[in-house]
Parts: C-alpha cells; sequence; structure tokens
C-alpha cells in the first residue's frame, strides 16, 4: 500500500484509483474536469480513448471487466440455485449480490466517466457513497458465512438471514451515511478530509480496515470448518487461490497502477486489473463454498457436532 499515516487518503488517492477518493476531489472549483481523474492529487491521469468535444472515457477496462463480473455473478446464483441442500446457499446468494452492486456501483465511481454538469457529478457522488457502503456490508456478510458452515443457526431461515441483512443493513447506511456528509457536507463535520492529506479517520477504519478484517475472519472462520471439522485439505487450495488471488488484485491497485499509468500514458492503470483479480477471487471463492458443501462431507446433527 501507499506510505501515508493513519488516516490519511492523500497518498492513495495520488497512486492508485479507489472509489473513496471522489469524494475528496475538488470538482466543485473545476467543472470542466473529467470527474474521478483526481486532478487535485497530482497523479498520473487515465486519458483512456477519446469521445467527441475532447471528452474522454477514462477508464474503460474496468468498465468491461466490472460488466463481465455482473454476468458471471449472476450465473454463480444461477448455479447455486441447483445446490438445494447447500449448507448456507442463501446466505452465500446474498454475497453474489453484495458483489453485483459492488460491481455496478464500480462503473460509475472508477470508470472516469466524463461529468460536465454538477448533476452528473452529485450522481457519482452518491454511487460513491452506495459503492463504499456495498464494500464494507458485502466483506461483512463473506465473513458471516464463514460461521454459517458452524450451522449455530439453521441456515436458510428467516431468523439467519434477517440476522444478516440487518447487521449488513446497519454497516452500509453508516459508511453510506458518512461518505454522503463528507460529499455534501450536510453537517460540515468532515469538511476537514476535502483537504491537505485528507484525512478521514471513519472511512480509512470503514472502507480500508474493516473490509480486511472481515475477510480475514472469513478466511480463519473456513480453515477451521474444513480442516478441524470436515477433516478436509482439498478445499484449501481453493481457499488460499481466492485469498492469492485478492491479495494480487490489491498490489496492482496501491502499488503498481501508478507505474502502468506513467508506462502506457495515461491509456490505463491498476485499477483494470484489480477488478479482474477480484472477479476471478470471488468466483474462486464460490468453488470453494461448492467443493464444501458436496453430498459426502460429513453432516452437522443436534447439538453442534458433526458425523460422517
Amino acid at each position: 500500500m501507499g506510505s501515508t499515516q493513519f488516516g490519511n487518503f492523500h497518498n492513495f488517492c495520488r497512486d492508485s484509483t479507489l472509489p473513496v477518493c471522489n469524494l475528496f476531489t475538488p470538482w466543485r472549483n473545476r467543472p470542466e474536469q473529467l470527474f474521478g481523474q483526481l486532478q487535485g492529487f497530482d497523479r498520473c491521469e487515465l486519458s483512456g480513448i477519446g469521445l467527441s468535444r475532447g471528452r474522454h472515457l477514462g477508464n474503460i477496462g474496468s468498465i468491461l471487466i466490472a460488466f463481465i463480473a455482473i454476468l458471471v455473478t449472476i450465473f454463480l446464483i444461477l448455479r447455486s440455485e441447483r445446490k438445494q441442500a447447500a449448507v448456507g446457499r442463501r446466505e452465500f446468494q446474498l454475497f453474489l449480490v453484495g458483489y453485483i452492486i459492488i460491481e455496478i456501483c464500480e462503473i460509475f465511481t472508477v470508470g472516469g466517466l466524463p461529468m460536465g454538469s454538477p448533476l452528473q457529478q452529485r450522481v457519482v457522488l452518491g454511487f460513491t457513497a452506495v459503492h463504499l457502503g456495498a464494500i464494507v456490508a458485502t466483506l461483512w456478510v463473506l465473513m458471516l458465512n464463514g460461521i454459517v458452515g458452524f450451522q449455530l443457526l439453521d441456515d436458510g431461515t428467516p431468523l439467519s438471514l434477517g440476522l444478516i441483512l440487518l447487521s449488513a443493513a446497519a454497516l452500509f447506511i453508516g459508511t453510506g451515511y458518512i461518505a454522503l456528509d463528507t460529499a455534501f457536507s450536510y453537517s460540515g463535520h468532515f469538511d476537514a478530509s476535502l483537504t491537505g492529506d485528507n484525512r478521514h479517520i471513519a472511512l480509512y477504519v470503514l472502507y480500508q480496515l474493516a473490509p480486511l478484517v472481515f475477510l480475514a475472519g472469513f478466511v480463519v472462520l473456513e480453515t477451521i470448518l474444513v480442516l478441524r471439522v470436515l477433516g478436509e485439505r482439498k478445499p484449501m487450495l481453493y481457499l488460499m487461490g481466492a485469498a492469492l488471488l485478492f491479495a494480487i488484485g490489491q498490489i496492482f491497485q496501491y502499488v503498481i497502477s501508478t507505474h502502468i499509468c506513467s508506462g502506457t500514458k495515461g491509456k490505463i492503470n491498476g485499477a483494470l486489473f484489480e477488478t479482474l483479480f477480484t472477479l476471478l477471487a470471488v468466483v474462486m471463492t464460490w468453488v470453494f463454498w461448492s467443493s464444501i458443501t458436496e453430498d459426502d462431507w460429513p453432516m452437522p446433527v443436534s447439538g453442534g457436532t458433526y458425523t460422517s
């Protein structure tokens, strides 16, 4: 990751294409600029492909991969329907729905769309708030999926789904409101984050740190489930593969992005590869989930223990 002090986003936004950086872009004073290009951060600017009247579509690669990701995820949701007896089927589908929402938002938040009017700019800020909230809520749902496999509650029931949805909604609404307050200065509480090092502790914790904690929690929980409860090793290859693919995507985003942008003269940057490797990580996570819900695995019985 970029070298920043805790809570500061300026260097992240200088070196990476993150949706949160839209909140700090000085578009209010320069409406003729490409929204999402973050010209206030002294960074390599995406030029992408040219449009009419001197406009550019900055991040066409991420847009195309995001669209493919939506189609692939819909396919995975439909495939999941065929696993009628799979543990946590509905809960995992909630995670996939959350990922679809993230990718829809990504088209608008990191796609480098040309923004000419204040209304268009406000729409993108709205999508940014939804994007940040969806990331936090979706990773929370993923972590809870790691708990579902232990059958502490019957999966697929209104209680199980309700607890997941309500807790995810609380994170989504809380994160989204903070993002909107930052963008539109409803309360003025976060106005200091719009200048200098863009120091924003609340969003730093919610957007940068919490998803990593949730993701690590999912990996740890599933590792315990697979090795100690199911007594299997092969599914761990899929789980570790998913974690590795996700990590590679983050390296492209935070470390390599600015070098790719400079080397291609602004045609592409690491955001394209981050979107691609995140999609591959989600697919591999589905393969992992599918592999541990086969009919011949040990099945849970009353009291939370397993039998074969």
